[in-house]
Order: structure tokens, then sequence, then C-alpha cells
């Protein structure tokens, strides 16, 4: 597993508990298993974004208020070199022990914010690949490297420069190819 500690259980938890759910009243809330939702929040497992999705739409909240623990109105600026701790996701690890999807946010704190702007290190796939889907949209730009995207049943291959917009609702993957690649990425997902 990444030596880097994932913020995201302890988030996951203080969410749940502040509602009073259950760990079992949070999976039938969200579509996913309380056995998938406790070792979350035990950082026994590295997410992927479908399942916190689904967590944050079953918590009430949006996506970006599961991955921060403040908000505050007005701009969200960022820094160069300054894009903040990586949130860790197992996009491409199907034992989901390491990341394999390192999103730094470029919106931390934004209250109410309905785009969720990433700088994220994609690292090469590692033995077969499972699709996710879940509501929205999401604009990928490749900064450095090569990405492969699978889309439904199409398969994108994208170098510097190159960018695509999709329907999240499509099953789809994304993972480097040839060594690691960083993608700037905006993702909108309906609250």
């Amino acid at each position: 597993m990444n030596a880097e500690p994932n913020l995201i259980g302890p988030r996951i938890r203080q969410l749940r508990e502040r509602r009073e759910y259950t760990l079992e009243t949070l999976a039938q809330q969200s579509g996913c298993s309380a056995e998938m939702i406790a070792a979350l929040e035990a950082g026994e497992l590295v997410p992927s974004l479908t399942p916190l999705l689904r967590l944050a739409r079953g918590l009430g909240v949006r996506l970006g208020t599961l991955l921060d623990d403040q908000s505050q109105d007005g701009p969200a600026v960022v820094r160069k070199g300054a894009a903040g701790a990586a949130i860790h996701f197992s996009g491409n690890d199907p034992a989901r022990t390491r990341s394999t999807l390192d999103f730094h946010s470029l919106a931390p704190h934004k209250a109410a914010r309905n785009l969720e702007p990433f700088l994220i290190d994609v690292h090469p796939a590692s033995g077969d690949v499972a699709l996710n889907e879940h509501e929205g949209e999401e604009f990928i730009f490749v900064l450095a490297g090569r990405i492969e995207i699978r889309y439904g049943k199409d398969v994108y291959q994208l170098d510097a420069g190159d960018s695509i917009y999709y329907e999240s609702a499509v099953p789809h993957h994304v993972h480097a190819l040839g060594g690691d690649a960083q993608i700037l990425a905006v993702v909108y997902a309906p609250a």
C-alpha cells in the first residue's frame, strides 16, 4: 500500500457519524457494501472514484465536500507547486491496495462547487482493468506522457497536448502508457 496516508477514510467516517448513519445505512444509501465502507474508513483500501461519488451522494454531499474538510466562499486560488496533498485512488488496481491515480485538488475548500478540477499523476495499468461509470461528465487534458482511455468499446490514446471530453455514465477507465503521465481533469458530478 502507498506509504502516504489516505485522508478519505476519516472524512467518510466523520460525515457518516455526523448524520448518525450506521455502516449499513450508508451502504443502503450509496449502493456500496458495508464491508467496503468499513475498509475505506480504516484505510485498508485505496478508493476508486466511482464508489466515492456514490458515497458522496449517499451522504447527501458533493464530491468536493467529501474530499475537503473545510469550505470557503469566493475564488479558490492554487499557486504553482502548491496543489496540496494527493488524494490516492486505486483506478487500475483490482485489489485496491495501491494508488494508481494521485489526485491533487485545484479547488480545495471552494464552497458549493459543481466542477472538480484536479491535477492527476497517472500510473500505468497492471493486469486487467475494470471499467467504471458514474453520473456526470469529464474533461481531460494531457500535460505530460501518454494515456489510454477505454470508453465503452472504444479505446483512445492521447499524448501531451491532446484532450477528451466524455459522458461519465459510459463505462470508462484511464491509465498511463509506457510510464507515468500527468493530466488536468475536470469532473462534473451532479449532486
